[in-house]
C-alpha cells in the first residue's frame, strides 16, 4: 500500500512539475514545462487532459529527456477554462497553440496531437506552417472538409450528461471547424509522421485517406492497440520519441 501510495505521490509531482496557466483570447489554458532543448507542444485527445494522455503514461518524460516538453489542457479539458458555445471551439483552439507559442516565446515547434488532439495539430499546420517544425498526428490523420465525417462531427447526437456538460458539447460540435481540405494537406512542407493502433478505427476512417494523399509520411502500425489503449503501449511512447527525432535529421 505504501509502495502504492508513494508512486501515485511522484506521478501527481511530475505531473505538477513547471505547472503555469495563461490566457488566450480570455480563456485560460493550463500547461506543464518539462526538459530542454528544441520545443515540442503535445495536444490530447476528446475528453481527455495533458496530464491523463501524456504525462502519466510516460511519454513526456521520455521526450523531456532530449526536448523542451510542453503539455497543455486544451480549452475544455482538464484544468482549462470550459467556454460554453460552440463558436469558442473549433479554431480557436488552434489559436489557443499558436498563443501558447508566443506566451512561451517559442517560434517554432515540433507539434503532436493524439485523436483530437490531431486534429488540432493538423490544422494548426495549415493556418500556421511557419510555426510549426514537424508535425506527428497520433491516432488521427485526415479529417477532410466536405467529407461525411465532418457532416458527422456538424450534427452529432449529444447527451451533455454523459460528456462533461455543456462544453463538451460545445467542443464536439465544433470539431467540424477543424477540418482541413486536399489542396492545403498536399501543401504542407514540414516533416511530418503518423502512429496508429492496429486496431483503431480511426485508421480506416481518417488515416488511410491521409496516406493516400501523403504516402510521403511515415505511418507507424502499434501491434494490439485500440483507440483508447494505444497511449498506454510502452511501443507508443518510444515511437513519438522516434519520430520527433526523426524531424531533426
Amino acid at each position: 500500500m505504501k509502495t502504492c501510495f508513494g508512486l501515485i505521490c511522484l506521478l501527481f509531482a511530475a505531473v505538477q512539475a513547471g505547472a503555469d496557466e495563461f490566457t488566450s483570447h480570455g480563456v485560460k489554458i493550463f500547461y506543464t514545462v518539462q526538459g530542454s532543448g528544441s520545443p515540442v507542444v503535445l495536444i490530447h485527445g476528446l475528453h481527455s487532459s495533458g496530464a491523463m494522455n501524456w504525462t502519466l503514461p510516460g511519454t513526456t518524460a521520455a521526450l523531456a529527456q532530449s526536448h523542451r516538453v510542453i503539455v497543455m489542457d486544451c480549452r475544455g479539458h482538464g484544468k482549462s477554462d470550459k467556454p460554453q458555445t460552440d463558436a469558442e471551439y473549433g479554431e480557436a483552439m488552434v489559436e489557443d497553440v499558436v498563443s501558447l507559442l508566443n506566451h512561451l516565446d517559442i517560434r517554432k515547434a515540433h507539434i503532436a496531437g493524439y485523436s483530437m488532439g490531431g486534429m488540432i495539430a493538423l490544422k494548426t499546420a495549415v493556418l500556421h506552417s511557419e510555426r510549426v517544425q514537424g508535425l506527428l498526428l497520433c491516432g488521427m490523420g485526415w479529417l477532410q472538409d466536405g467529407s461525411t465525417l465532418q457532416a458527422f462531427w456538424e450534427r452529432i447526437p449529444v447527451r451533455e450528461r454523459l460528456i462533461g456538460g455543456s462544453s463538451g458539447a460545445a467542443c464536439m460540435k465544433g470539431m467540424a471547424r477543424l477540418a482541413v481540405t486536399k489542396v492545403q494537406v498536399k501543401a504542407l512542407k514540414m516533416p511530418a509522421a503518423i502512429i496508429v493502433g492496429d486496431h483503431d478505427p480511426v485508421d480506416r476512417l481518417y488515416v488511410q485517406p491521409l496516406t493516400q494523399i501523403r504516402p510521403d509520411w511515415p505511418l507507424k502500425r502499434i501491434e494490439g492497440a485500440g483507440h483508447l489503449t494505444c497511449v498506454m503501449k510502452p511501443e507508443f511512447r518510444n515511437e513519438v520519441v522516434k519520430a520527433i527525432a526523426s524531424f531533426e535529421k
